[in-house]
């Protein structure tokens, strides 16, 4: 890897981890922000789920638009539009005007994630020097969640929840001039500059839709008429998209991309194991300011070996793809992601860092920086240049929203729970925890399921047999 290609692999990195940053900043900050904005307890979960909705709804349309419009033209707009919202949302002086900036900042991702990842695709060669280029980016991509939380505790507790979004300025500042000096312009890929604007809007309200309907049914019931009206409309969209794809004569999502098995199973395997992850850590940072009463800094700091061990073990992980190929490193880095939460699952009132917590990341940290550079390949691996964006756009869009699936499924399960415990007699705090425990098991199933994706959907090319 030549030092031109380092600069270029150092700025999409540095791109995709404010991105994946800001998924999960906030979580440690959530309690403080409510304070200062006034939020109702019901709202709060939207200082999330805003984000990560229009993140995951527009991602398509994201990748889509830089392999039409120009990849360095399109990521700098975008970053320049995050950079802008990550001010003004530090600047919020109400909930609403935080949870409308915090999807606006969603969007701006939208066009980040693919484009950067697309970049890297044509940048690098098939083979050895693309998969050293995605260990480095899978490393930032699975490790930005956790130093996330260790961040947001850092700052919420030393300079103000504010901090969490005005950290954003420099970076981006500064990444959008190191793109312009160093990343290469790009043409469109094709002649034509044709958007499929119906189906954009369709998978956008198809899977927003869907994400509300799961959170209508943690508040009203499955059986509400608002809860089954939302589900209804979320299939009559997605529906809607699938027709519009398969008849549209330039279609956002070409639905012949899901005859490569590979990137079909690759990011049908995304959707669970980002579903638990993000939902575990979620209430994992609740779990240890609510029930162990960490500090946000304390609290920030008990994650920190998350993101150290997966950027040790992702740094290694061509070298194992190399040997393995990587259907193997997906099901033993799964396997340990399985274990490693089936552990936290077990905490209860009393429990232990040390002990009890420690433990459990280092095997589900293990777990994730195996498998996380090992889906990233099979998701990108065989794709032609002008579907890049498009793979990129996929992949990214099924952490997206798998990450926003999970959590609105684990805040059902979580809700009832407690609210069980609560109608049993039981005191708070251990209704609290049940409620964690039920969250905490339904990531292990979720778990369960993408290592089953694994074992029986993923194939191991005829190259690496």
């Amino acid at each position: 890897m030549n030092k031109s290609h380092k600069l270029i692999l150092f700025l999409l990195s540095l791109t995709m981890f404010i991105v994946v940053l800001d998924s999960a900043i906030i979580n440690v900050a959530l309690p403080a922000i409510k304070k200062g904005l006034l939020f109702e307890d019901a709202a709060l979960q939207w200082v999330l789920t805003a984000y990560i909705l229009t993140f995951g709804g527009f991602l398509m349309l994201g990748g889509r638009t830089s392999d039409l419009y120009g990849r360095r033209k399109v990521l700098v707009c975008g970053i320049a539009g995050f950079t802008l919202f990550s001010l003004l949302i530090g600047l919020s002086v109400s909930s609403t005007m935080m949870v409308v900036l915090r999807a606006l900042q969603g969007l701006a991702a939208a066009f980040m994630a693919p484009t950067a990842l697309s970049i890297l695709l044509t940048t690098f060669a098939e083979g050895n020097q693309r998969n050293k280029a995605l260990s480095i980016w899978s490393i930032v991509a699975s490790g930005g969640a956790a130093a996330g939380v260790f961040l947001g505790g850092l700052l919420t507790q030393y300079l103000g929840w504010q901090w969490c979004f005005f950290v954003n300025v420099p970076i981006g500042i500064a990444t959008i001039i190191g793109i312009l000096k160093y990343i290469p312009a790009h043409t469109q890929e094709a002649k034509d500059k044709h958007l499929d604007l119906p189906g954009a809007v369709l998978v956008t309200g198809g899977l927003m839709s869907l994400v509300y309907a799961l959170t209508l049914a943690s508040k009203e019931g499955w059986t509400d008429l608002s809860t089954l009206v939302t589900f209804g409309i979320s299939l009559a969209l997605i529906g809607g998209f699938l027709f519009n794809e398969s008849r549209a004569s330039h279609p956002l999502v070409p639905l012949s991309i899901f005859r490569i098995r590979n990137v079909a199973g690759a990011n049908l395997m995304m959707l669970p194991v980002v579903a638990g992850a993000l939902g575990m850590f979620f209430f994992l940072s609740l779990y240890v300011q609510n029930v162990l009463h960490y500090s946000p800094f304390l609290s920030g700091l008990c994650f920190l070996p998350i993101p150290i061990i997966i950027g040790i073990i992702s740094y290694q992980a061509p070298v194992l793809l190399g040997k393995f190929g990587f259907k193997p490193l997906m099901i033993a880095g799964i396997g340990m992601t399985t274990i490693g939460v089936f552990f936290i699952s077990l905490l209860g009132t009393n429990a232990n860092y040390f002990v009890n917590i420690l433990p459990a990341f280092i095997i589900l940290a293990g777990g994730f920086g195996i498998s996380f550079v090992a889906i990233t390949v099979s998701a990108t691996s065989g794709v032609t240049p002008d579907k890049a964006g498009l793979a990129s756009g996929l992949i990214n869009t099924s952490q997206q929203i798998g990450g926003a699936l999970g959590l609105a499924i684990l805040a059902v399960v979580a809700n009832n729970a407690t609210t069980t415990a609560l109608g049993a007699g039981k005191q708070a705090v251990q209704a609290a925890v049940e409620g964690y425990q039920h969250a905490f098991f339904t990531a292990t199933i979720l778990m369960v399921l993408a290592l089953l994706i694994a074992i029986f959907v993923i194939q191991t090319p005829k190259t690496q047999k």
